[in-house]
């Protein structure tokens, strides 16, 4: 690779790395060529980018992103691939439904940056998978919302179901 595709790549990666709020760390070193392909099938099920990089290209492109990545760059050791998601608890759910589905312990979770804050280690799996998306917040939102106004129409209904009865029951008596 030469030297002007190099700063190519690097340009690439931080344009990636500026356009996304959500981006993941894993290890998939090991994973044998059917595995690996297949999970990057799960990822393209799940409309989720993976892309394999150079820790030193990758290093460079943190750099020249407006991002601050400092917290991440120790874990850029071994094989890294890269995840861009559109929500911040997709690749994690993905990577443990992957693990359970073919019952490898990999891809292992390097390290997250999800909305500004930088999650590193396999620890923070659970976490970051049980983190709501910005669209379930919203129908959470909007469930509370819609509760109290769905009990004042059901007691409306309701009662307006009685004052028919009571009405119509007087108006047969005479």
């Amino acid at each position: 690779m030469t030297r002007n595709e190099k700063q190519q790549l690097i340009d690439s990666l931080a344009e990636q790395l500026e356009a996304n709020s959500y981006i993941y760390l894993t290890n998939t070193g090991e994973l044998n060529a059917e595995t690996e392909s297949s999970l990057r099938r799960f990822c393209f099920k799940r409309n989720v980018k993976l892309q394999v990089v150079k820790n030193t290209l990758l290093k460079k492109a943190m750099e020249k992103s407006q991002k601050d990545f400092d917290d991440i760059y120790p874990v850029l050791k071994g094989q890294t691939a890269l995840m861009f998601a559109e929500a911040g608890n997709i690749p994690a759910k993905l990577i443990k439904d992957f693990r359970k589905e073919f019952k490898n312990e990999k891809p292992l979770l390097k390290g997250a940056y999800v909305e500004e804050m930088i999650y590193v280690g396999e620890e923070n799996l659970e976490l970051l998978a049980n983190i709501k998306s910005k669209n379930e917040l919203i129908a959470d939102v909007v469930l509370l919302l819609q509760s109290p106004a769905k009990n004042v129409v059901n007691a409306l209904q309701s009662g307006g179901n009685i004052l028919t009865g009571v009405l119509k029951t007087l108006g047969e008596r005479e």
